[in-house]
């Protein structure tokens, strides 16, 4: 099988509660995402999927949910505030705090829900914190 990747980028704020160190305090990254998906064949034109495809949905809700928001833990003590005081509310993680590790693992399963109905299969999702961190999820029940 045949597999593509598109490469997402967009910026973020975040902090990691219980941490011990700098990543305590809020500070910003320039995340990207490398979304990796196959299909059972290739398309009429030879394709696995059209790379605009990918762009606009999964893009688009990186830029509705993630592009320019504070991505916090759900039981960060400031979340609700800030959800009532920001023009734009922060994004709670579901999975905890907004590390690269989780937040690969809540991007695929938004992968595998926006691009499933078009018969492709997300094989894997690889999140970038900084130029030399990265998180993979490849789901199959890891």
């Amino acid at each position: 099988m045949t597999t593509v990747t598109r490469r997402l980028e967009f910026d973020y704020g975040h902090r990691v509660l219980g941490h011990g160190g700098k990543c305590r305090s809020l500070h910003g990254h320039r995340g990207v995402a490398e979304v990796t998906v196959r299909a059972d064949g290739l398309d009429r034109l030879g394709m696995v999927v059209d790379f605009g495809k990918i762009k606009e949905l999964i893009g688009g809700w990186l830029d509705a949910n993630w592009d320019h928001a504070l991505l916090l833990n759900a039981a960060d003590p400031q979340l609700s505030h800030l959800a009532a005081t920001e023009e734009r509310p922060p994004y709670a993680v579901k999975y905890g705090n907004p590390t690269a590790e989780n937040m690969a693992r809540e991007l695929y399963e938004k992968c595998q829900e926006l691009l499933t109905v078009s018969g492709l299969e997300v094989t894997n999702v690889r999140l970038w914190e900084t130029p030399a961190c990265c998180a993979d999820y490849p789901g199959h029940g890891y």
